[in-house]
């Protein structure tokens, strides 16, 4: 039975008049450069054997790299067959990491920040005597990403991301010293406008109050203005990343994270947005699932750095903080819970994949259960290898998408995947009643993790992205629970996809994969 939304997607004109004009800008550069060279080559057999010197230079130095070979394939097959074209998608998303610039950029704020944070060597050991497996995934996160592990912290979860939307607007309203907002999309709506309310009584009463967002996330949701507004109204606002026309390498890492700030002592951050669909205002693709958690206490100074490295990082024309101590304050406060809390971030201009290492890691350490929860499903070898290990270890490994797709392309490479999990024994649900957003998972009722890091290729890879580490915690049972009223609402699909599809199915799923890999 086909299943049905309420209404279509909203969408702000301006911005999707801007989006549909600058893809089509791309689109004819790349259809120009591609032209181009074909037609030198004609021309000129020298230009030609150039072209594939080029593709053979960098097929070679791809090889070598350390990148997992489910990036590599794509991107060789490509070149090898279209040496013109292969170049230049390669040349314009395929690097995938910026330019030596922006690289500089963020490590430099990065030298300032990063010390800034507390080793918290006794922390890390108490974690390591009360749950070894977790202790060495915390570990991880700190020698490779710079995030400590806190205690005194207490941690408050939302199985529904208008649970927190109320529970932000409760705490904005009693900030005073400042406001931090980071987010991949804001919709200059209903949801926001409540939160623009708080925001500029806030400004009024002398708090200092910055917003931040992905131009690409919020592109079809803000007019081009957006800036503009809040400035006029005294809050500080920049965009990450301008989609604009022009062959731009950086153009394909986007600012994917979600973070509130307030006072350097409260932080919320989860899978939600600022837009209204995410808290059911709106249905574009029927019931939305979201969750998000709260923080308060020492492990809010880890959201407090993330917020600050892409604030300063984004752009040297912009007037920078010369003084972090001045949000980073001593925090005086003693916490009711006992468990073991590590907010951490991942970036796309280094080599190591914190997000997909962190999932890996708890699959792979798993004894008895480790369950997921993630919109889309697009993974690397190393993280299918990982999940059918962990399920023929006997761990009982589920996986959570959504029954009704908001990109249905993505949904398709989405459930390309299953035969592969399912024939060497992962579970796989699918939740009917809409779009589930949320990016969880939970090991063993003692170890969970909740952010914005999807188990696909874009998250894992190409975005900014953040997440918390949660161990020996209530909060890994209510993530627990949530799970299995989810899979109580969803329709098991294992069986379904456990045989083998046809050759037609198998060769247009291919192909999908092949593109979301490369892209």
């Amino acid at each position: 039975m086909k299943t049905t939304t309420v209404e279509g997607r909203a969408k702000t004109k301006n911005g999707v008049t801007r989006l549909v004009f600058s893809v089509l800008c791309i689109l004819l550069e790349v259809i120009f450069i591609v032209s181009l060279f074909t037609r030198l080559n004609r021309y000129a057999e020298a230009i030609n054997i150039l072209t594939r010197v080029l593709a053979l230079i960098i097929i070679l130095n791809m090889y070598a790299s350390p990148v997992t070979a489910t990036i590599k394939m794509p991107w060789i097959l490509l070149m090898l067959v279209f040496p013109v074209m292969g170049v230049t998608l390669y040349l314009l998303v395929g690097l995938n990491g910026g330019t030596n610039r922006m690289k500089k950029r963020y490590r430099d704020i990065d030298e300032e920040l990063l010390p800034l944070l507390p080793e918290n060597r006794n922390i890390s050991q108490k974690l390591h005597e009360k749950v070894p497996k977790a202790g060495n995934i915390a570990d991880y996160i700190q020698r490779n990403a710079f995030y400590p592990v806190y205690q005194n912290t207490d941690v408050t979860y939302y199985d529904q991301a208008v649970k927190g939307l109320r529970a932000q607007i409760a705490d904005l309203a009693k900030a005073e010293k400042f406001i931090f907002m980071e987010y991949h999309a804001i919709e200059d709506a209903e949801a926001w406008k409540q939160i623009q309310n708080v925001l500029e009584e806030r400004v009024r009463a002398g708090v200092e109050v910055r917003v931040f967002y992905d131009d690409m996330g919020s592109i079809g949701f803000i007019n081009t203005d957006f800036i503009k507004k809040m400035n006029a109204v005294g809050i500080q606002c920049r965009v990450f990343n301008p989609f604009a026309p022009g062959l731009n390498v950086f153009l394909n890492n986007r600012d994917h994270r979600k973070i509130t700030v307030i006072d350097g002592k409260i932080g919320f951050t989860g899978g939600y947005n600022l837009a209204n669909e995410y808290f059911n205002i709106t249905h574009p693709y029927g019931t939305w699932k979201d969750t998000g958690i709260r923080l308060e206490g020492d492990a809010v100074r880890s959201l407090t750095v993330t917020f600050l490295e892409m604030w300063n990082a984004v752009s040297d024309k912009d007037r920078n903080d010369t003084d972090f101590s001045l949000y980073l304050p001593e925090c005086e406060y003693h916490a009711k819970q006992n468990g073991f809390i590590q907010p951490y971030a991942d970036s796309p201009l280094d080599d190591e994949q914190v997000g997909e290492e962190v999932y890996i890691s708890m699959a792979n350490k798993a004894e008895k259960y480790c369950w997921f929860i993630t919109p889309y499903l697009i993974i690397t070898d190393e993280m299918t290898h990982a999940l059918t290990l962990a399920a023929k270890r006997g761990v009982d490994v589920r996986i959570i998408t959504p029954g009704i797709p908001d990109k249905k392309m993505v949904y398709s490479v989405t459930r390309s995947f299953y035969n592969s999990l399912v024939r060497n024994g992962v579970r796989i649900y699918e939740w009917t009643p809409g779009f589930c957003h949320a990016k969880m998972s939970v090991a063993d009722d003692c170890m969970a993790t909740c952010g914005t890091i999807n188990l696909d290729y874009r998250s894992l890879y190409h975005h900014f992205e953040n997440g918390c580490f949660i161990v020996d915690h209530d909060i890994a049972t209510q993530i627990h629970d949530d799970l299995r009223q989810v899979m109580n609402e969803s329709c098991e699909v294992t069986e379904k996809y456990r045989s083998s599809r046809s050759a037609y199915l198998r060769l247009g799923q291919l192909f999908l994969r092949l593109f979301a890999e490369l892209l």
